[in-house]
């Protein structure tokens, strides 16, 4: 099992930047991707950005090119980057661990863009 904790949202206006964190601990080495999720009010919950465990990357198409995600394997953190944020972007980011036998989710960090 993995344990993941986020951290980093907050309140930002439109056109501003976050940093999101995502910390894991546990059965790392069993990590196959990880990947940032969100779910804004009403809505359901969708893909925004992913990893694996060679590097590779994918992002949904409303936020390529604004949002980067990246991995520090030194402190077991996977970031995703956000700029140029709009309303739209409003919700509760979650990041998950995909192992061979299991996935895993954070508690989530709430992200607000508003003026």
């Amino acid at each position: 099992q993995v344990q993941l904790v986020e951290s980093g949202g907050g309140l930002v206006q439109p056109g501003g930047s976050l940093r999101l964190s995502c910390a894991a601990s546990g059965s790392i080495l069993s990590i196959d991707y990880m990947g940032w999720y969100r779910q804004a009010p009403g809505k359901q919950r969708e893909l925004v950005a992913g990893i694996y465990s060679g590097g590779s990357t994918n992002y949904a198409d409303p936020v390529k090119g604004r949002f980067t995600i990246s991995r520090d394997n030194a402190k077991n953190t996977v970031y995703l980057q956000m700029n140029s944020l709009k309303p739209e972007d409003t919700a509760v980011y979650c990041c998950n661990a995909v192992r061979r036998f299991g996935v895993d989710w954070g508690q989530g960090t709430q992200v607000t863009v508003s003026s």
